[in-house]
């Protein structure tokens, strides 16, 4: 899945409902992995932590095939030819980290590493990351292959699948997209969002579904969603109220305060073990060099209000991001001195950095570059004498508190002499701008930054390495490289603080205010909502009605 695709509306709202991964995480509000839920049984670690063994248990497809360690196999094998395709892919990280690859018997699959590794972040981030493939989709325009066996005949496979996706009126009724192992099963698919779950009667698991069918349902707006959970018509079982519309703040982002929709409602606040904030452009020929700058960034980052837009437009249902480590769920993973924003609004301090580093800043308008060059006080490699701070920053519509917050930073941007020029469009359209492959983006914001998940542990190799594939801005740094190489072979908190230590301050992206994922309002006949999933995955097939 390319990055222009990987979201949790993707993954966790769509793809795990029906294609299990290996590895399901997220016990309620408790960052662990899932027993219960995962395919396989716990991996075991042999040969000084260099031999992974892995065996499934019973499942089968729904077309009376099991799922075996041969479609772990294919998985792997499409990774391997595809990983440019990947957006989790980290270079040098899962599949490079494996030498060798043995199936046991059908039901186990063992993996030769190249190296002993931390066994939390193999099975959190690695590990995490397949999902058995059934054999139905081991096949070419021309017929059945053996990509599960053959890495040189995945790359066909690769674009027949591929090819085979972007027909979207057929996902409800194709032979390849109706094998499934999950607990649903796709009944009707609407390109605009429109999707209708059923159960999948050959399902294998513990957690069966309980109700007849599941129905996602699209809204242009948070707005347009509210008005419909707060019309009474009940056409809404589980839907959410927007920040806006809360009628008293909280001081707990993590406790719900008065509902407004208690009549028909009860009220959830979701939590994710997330990060916000959104990429700047690294490889923009003209605003590139600027983003390189790291007194750039840092004034930059002090032009962002984010305790601000946490009590007004969040109404208290959100926290700060202070580098990248989520604050809450509250931890140890946190370096105490990020318990606080590093950088907090100070436009001022965002002047000082910009005239102390060769821009002049007029009265009105943006700043001009009036001492190129690389030395002390200079603007930096690779920046013109007269060149402008104004930058194009285009963010997902359709969110209150992310529209005060874009607003918010350019009103206090105008004051640093500084120009941001807002645009909006559709979470797709941003997100899908938003790759380092594309040079004329500035900043995009869709508003979400990144939930861990695939890399359930959050060593950041798939977002801030160099060359990973979520790192959407192509920041490279090699201090930061070292210190996330370190959190793969060393277990403890203490690395995994260097890191997030290091990497706050260096501002590999703009960090902004985490809202909370979602304040879900569930009718109060429904049951198994809650706990909500803490890395944002939904479980239908835990609902069920009370009378």
């Amino acid at each position: 899945m390319s990055l222009a695709n990987f979201s949790v509306i993707n993954m966790s709202d769509f793809q795990y409902l029906m294609y299990r991964p290996l590895y399901y995480f997220g016990v309620g509000e408790n960052p662990v992995l899932n027993t219960t839920k995962s395919l396989a049984e716990q991996p075991v670690f042999s040969d000084g932590g260099k031999t992974v063994t892995i065996t499934l248990k019973p499942y089968k497809w729904s077309d009376g095939t099991a799922v075996t360690s041969t479609d772990v196999m294919f998985w792997l094998n499409m990774m391997k030819a595809e990983k440019a395709n990947w957006a989790a892919y980290v270079p040098g990280a899962i599949p490079d980290n494996i030498t060798a690859m043995k199936i046991v018997n059908a039901s186990t699959i063992q993996l030769t590493l190249g190296a002993a590794y931390s066994q939390q972040w193999y099975t959190f981030n690695e590990l995490s990351q397949v999902t058995p493939m059934p054999p139905a989709w081991d096949k070419t325009a021309s017929g059945p292959s053996s990509c599960a066996t053959t890495e040189s005949d995945c790359d066909a496979v690769y674009k027949y699948l591929t090819a085979q996706s972007k027909e979207l009126t057929s996902y409800a009724t194709s032979p390849l997209w109706s094998v499934v192992d999950g607990p649903w099963k796709l009944s009707e698919f609407n390109s605009d969002g429109h999707v209708t779950f059923v159960p999948n009667t050959a399902y294998s698991g513990p957690d069966k579904p309980k109700l007849d069918k599941f129905k996602e349902v699209p809204f242009t707006t948070d707005t347009a969603e509210y008005n419909v959970i707060r019309s009474g018509s009940q056409t809404v079982q589980v839907g959410f109220i927007p920040q806006q519309d809360i009628v008293a703040p909280t001081t707990d982002p993590t406790v719900a305060g008065p509902n407004p929709l208690s009549a028909n409602f009860y009220m959830a606040p979701w939590i994710g073990f997330s990060i916000n904030y959104f990429p700047m452009n690294f490889t923009n020929p003209t605003t590139g060099p600027i983003f390189k700058q790291l007194y750039f960034r840092q004034a930059f980052q002090h032009l962002i209000d984010q305790k601000d837009v946490i009590q007004s437009a969040m109404k208290g249902y959100g926290y700060l991001t202070t580098g990248p480590i989520p604050l809450l769920p509250k931890s140890n993973l946190v370096p105490a001195d990020l318990q606080q924003d590093p950088f907090p609004l100070d436009i001022n301090a965002a002047k000082q950095l910009l005239t102390s580093h060769g821009w002049t800043i007029p009265s009105s308008g943006a700043a001009t570059c009036t001492k190129p060059g690389t030395g002390a006080g200079d603007c930096g490699a690779g920046i013109k004498a007269g060149q402008k701070l104004e930058f194009n920053l285009q963010y997902a519509s359709g969110t209150g508190w992310i529209t005060t917050l874009m607003e918010s930073l350019k009103s206090n941007a105008s004051q640093a002499g500084i120009v941001v020029n807002l645009s909006t469009g559709t979470f797709n359209t941003v997100v899908a701008k938003a790759v380092p492959t594309d040079h004329t983006w500035d900043m995009q914001n869709w508003g979400g930054g990144w939930v861990f998940a695939p890399d359930y542990y959050p060593t950041g190799g798939e977002i801030f390495a160099t060359g990973a594939g979520s790192n959407s801005g192509a920041y490279t740094d090699a201090t930061n490289d070292a210190n996330i190489k370190a959190t793969h072979t060393t277990s403890g908190v203490g690395v995994l603080h260097t890191y997030a230590d290091y990497l706050a301050k260096q501002l590999p992206v703009f960090w902004t205010p985490n809202a909370d994922y979602e304040l879900t309002e569930v009718a109060n006949n429904l049951r198994g909502v809650v706990p909500q999933n803490v890395y944002l995955n939904i479980s239908p097939e835990d609902w069920y009605y009370v009378k």
